[in-house]
Parts: C-alpha cells; sequence; structure tokens
C-alpha cells in the first residue's frame, strides 16, 4: 500500500467524521449543554454498540491479539470478571447518577464528602484518563507512521500532533453528541477490519468455518485458564480484577459515564450497559481469535515474528495480507486512533470545566471550554511523545498497569462513600489518596520477596483501593 493510498484513506475518512460533526453539533446557545450532556437525548443502542469500538481502541485491536502468543486466551478470564462489573455499573452506579443528575459524576463527591474529596477524585481521573488515552492513542498512531509518515521522513511527533489536530477539528463542537454517533462509524470499521482479517487468512490457509474454528479451539495459544496461584494471570485474580477494574475503569470514569448519561433515563442507560457487555465480551473474543490465526499465518509461512507483539497485526495486514485488506485494517486502527482519543478529550474537558471551573452547562461557557479543549489535546501530545520515548512493554499491560494506581483511589473513595455512612475529615482524603497508590507501588516491587512468591497482577487495583478504604477509615467519624 502506497503513501498516496494512504493518504487518501485517512483524507475521506475523516471528511466523513467532519460531515457528522456538522451534522449532530449544537447550533446557538444550547451548545454546551449538548456538549456535555448531548440534552439526554441518545437512543441506548446507539451508545452501547458505539461504546464498544471507544472501549476497543487500539489496545485491544493491536496489543489483544499480539499477546495471545505470549498469554493464550487468559485475557478471556479478565473479561469474565467485566460482565460482572457491568452488571454492578447497571443495577448500582447508573441509578445513582440518575438520580442526582450529574454532568461530572464526581460531583456525587462533593456532596457526599465535600470540596476537597471532590476535587481529589476529578483529579485522578484526569491523571488516569490522560495516561490511558496516551497509551491508547501511541498504538494507532505508529501505525499511521509505519503505512505514512515514515515515507515522507516525518518524525513520530508530527504523527502524533497531525493525528490530535484532525480530532480536536471534528470534537470541539459537538462534543459527546457528536462522540455517540462517529463511535458508531468507529465501532464498524473496527469490528470490519477484524472479521475482514479472520477471512482473508482462513482463505489463504485454505480454512473451512469449521476447521477454522477447530484450528482456533485446538491451538496451545487458545488456553484460557490460569491455576498457579503465584501466576500473574491466576484465574481468580484476574477475575476479580476484571470486576472492579470495570467498575473503576468504566462506572467511576467520565469517558465512560458520559455517554451513558446522554440516554433518556435510567432503564435505557441500563439497557445501553447490559447490551455493550454483552457486545464487548464477543468483540473480546473475534479480536483473540484474530490473534490466533495471525500466529498461524506467520508460522505456516515462515514470517519472523517480532518480539514486540504489538507488531504483530499491523505488519502481516500491512505487507502480507493484500490491498483490500490493508485498506480495512487501516480503517479499522484509525477507527481506534479516533475512537480512544475523542472521547478521552471530551471526557477530560467536561471534568476539568464542570469540576474546576465551574462551567456546568452555561449558555456563556463556549469559549472557555474549547480554550480547555486545546489544552488537553496539547497535554495528550505531550504525553504522547514521552511515552514514545520511555516505552519498552506490551501497552495492553502498561495501560492497567497505570490504571491500577491511578483508579484506586478513586474506587476507594466511591466505596467508601456508597457502602458506609462515616463522615471524613475532608481536608485530608488527598493524603490519603496520594499515599495509596505509592504504598501499593512499593509493595507491588517486594511482593515476591515479602509474600512467598506471589506476584501482582491487575488485582493491584483492589490492594490500592483498600488501602484509600483503609485511610478513609481513620480520618472518619459516625455521622
Amino acid at each position: 500500500m502506497t503513501s498516496t493510498q494512504v493518504f487518501f484513506v485517512i483524507f475521506f475518512y475523516f471528511l466523513l467524521l467532519l460531515l457528522i460533526s456538522y451534522l449532530t453539533a449544537e447550533k446557538g446557545e444550547n451548545q454546551s449543554k449538548s456538549f456535555f450532556t448531548a440534552n439526554r437525548s441518545s437512543k441506548w443502542y446507539l451508545v452501547a454498540y458505539g461504546m464498544v469500538g471507544a472501549t476497543l481502541s487500539g489496545v485491544t485491536f493491536i496489543s489483544v491479539p499480539g499477546t495471545v502468543g505470549k498469554s493464550g486466551w487468559s485475557y478471556l478470564q479478565f473479561m469474565m470478571g467485566n460482565m460482572f462489573g457491568y452488571a454492578i455499573i447497571a443495577y448500582v452506579l447508573i441509578p445513582l447518577f440518575y438520580s442526582k443528575k450529574l454532568i461530572s459524576i464526581y460531583e456525587y463527591l462533593k456532596e457526599r464528602f465535600g470540596m476537597t474529596s471532590y476535587k481529589t477524585g476529578s483529579f485522578f481521573f484526569l491523571v488516569s484518563q490522560t495516561i490511558g488515552a496516551a497509551f491508547r492513542l501511541y498504538l494507532a498512531v505508529m501505525v499511521l507512521q509505519l503505512a505514512f509518515f515514515n515515507d515522507y521522513n516525518m518524525p513520530f511527533w508530527v504523527s502524533v500532533l497531525s493525528t490530535i489536530l484532525l480530532i480536536w477539528l471534528y470534537t470541539f463542537k459537538g462534543g459527546i453528541k457528536t462522540i455517540v454517533w462517529t463511535d458508531t462509524l468507529q465501532t464498524t470499521f473496527l469490528l470490519l477490519a477484524a472479521i475482514w482479517t479472520i477471512y482473508t487468512i482462513t482463505n489463504e490457509l485454505g480454512m473451512t468455518p469449521s476447521s477454522m474454528v477447530k484450528t482456533i479451539s485446538m491451538s496451545q495459544m487458545s488456553d484460557i485458564f490460569v491455576w498457579d496461584w503465584k501466576a500473574s494471570n491466576f484465574f481468580w485474580k484476574q477475575f476479580f480484577a476484571g470486576i472492579f477494574i470495570t467498575i473503576s475503569m468504566n462506572g467511576l470514569d467520565q469517558n465512560i459515564m458520559q455517554k451513558n448519561l446522554t440516554c433518556t433515563n435510567v432503564k435505557e442507560a441500563q439497557k445501553n450497559v447490559l447490551w455493550f457487555a454483552l457486545a464487548f465480551f464477543v468483540a473480546t473474543v473475534i479480536f483473540l481469535s484474530v490473534g490466533v490465526l495471525l500466529y498461524e499465518y506467520a508460522f505456516a509461512n515462515n514470517i519472523r515474528i517480532s518480539e514486540r507483539t504489538d507488531e504483530l497485526y499491523p505488519t502481516l495486514a500491512l505487507n502480507y495480507f493484500g490491498m483490500f485488506t490493508a485498506v480495512v485494517f487501516l480503517l479499522g486502527i484509525i477507527a481506534a486512533a479516533f475512537s480512544s482519543a475523542d472521547s478521552a478529550l471530551t471526557a477530560l474537558t467536561t471534568s476539568f470545566c464542570v469540576d474546576f471551573l465551574n462551567m456546568g452547562d452555561s449558555r456563556n461557557s463556549n469559549k472557555k471550554r474549547k480554550i480547555v479543549h486545546i489544552m488537553f489535546s496539547f497535554i495528550l501530545f505531550l504525553v504522547i511523545v514521552v511515552f514514545r520515548a520511555i516505552n519498552d512493554d506490551s501497552v495492553v499491560t502498561d495501560v492497567f498497569k497505570a490504571a491500577g494506581y491511578t483508579y484506586g483511589p478513586l474506587l476507594g473513595l466511591f466505596a467508601f462513600g456508597l457502602f458506609t455512612k462515616r463522615k471524613v475529615r475532608d481536608s485530608k482524603v488527598i493524603f490519603i489518596c496520594l499515599l495509596s497508590p505509592v504504598i501499593s507501588y512499593i509493595l507491588n516491587i517486594y511482593s515476591i520477596d515479602l509474600l512467598a512468591g506471589y506476584k501482582f497482577g491487575f488485582e493491584i487495583l483492589l490492594v490500592n483501593a483498600s488501602f484509600t478504604v483503609l485511610g478513609l477509615l481513620l480520618i472518619s467519624d459516625k455521622k
């Protein structure tokens, strides 16, 4: 695929997104209200379908197929926990947030504990979302660098800046209302890329649908369960981590919850969450299947596999599967890039405007909101460039490692607020939330020596949240 062809694929896809932005952006004085909440008029099935693409992002699209070679389908253990996590979101958090008519979900912390807790919760979200979005967007830009920018000897930072600029252009007016619709388009391209890749590989290897299913099911790379309690991907560690990471990274994340809160009412939002959970699980199985087939194709054709597993899918798709598959893959990765970053930018803008600037849906807030949108675009750009300089691990692991430390205090705050009636000394909350990740990090480093060889995995989030709850208990009093 030539760089010119890549350019035209990106160009026409971007024009399509601009058209959607133009058609969905609210005009006039209600623009900020639409940007933050979409006037709570979104159809649940549209939100659910679009959220699949936003949640998959570049991490699932590239990293999950790549990690199959090292850890098989053990990631599915984590996804099993996800399903329980989404049920808790649907029946506990959704009713709570709707009953209080929140724009930013962290406003709950102000009502429950006080202003310091409110700002602390929002701050941890801003840090978490910036890191997570940067990791996800990095993967997608890496592919664009290989497919287009390298041919013109453009440095990586130009690729990042160009991508973020394109995303900013179609989100700065429409906000979450535009995101709901563009996510739908992006989900379609993501799933189309995965399904077409499966078709291409099975056709190349002469597989029938039944032989493909047999090849995947019989492969050692399709092993799901790990029962070694010391392993980082031990089943129960993965399962419970899946539950609480889902609650933290979806239920307590403004990025995801902002979309849920655009639905008309609680029942519509609950249907959205539950159907999305099922669709997301199925989509993950599809991408794990893609991973097995990618390795089978590489083995059958004696293709050297890079130690960096994130490069497996893009390398094969762009160089071995033919023009049409390369175009479909490129559309998928562009969709992954845009769907992860556009909703992140919108959520970061919303949280900062509402939680720190107290803007709400004021009719006179458009100018300030646009400045904040530009600010977070630039911050995201800087984080990605820095990550490019230091990254040396699988991105799918890095995302959840970071989340274990930054989402832990959020999970602890909300858990303490929901399941106790104690009143905390609000001014001390920020110190507890800063100390808990530090203690968790130290414990994680020395866990093998301190805990008879035990290695923490994603469940470090639970440890972090537990330290936060314990700290809040120490600075609390009965009402």
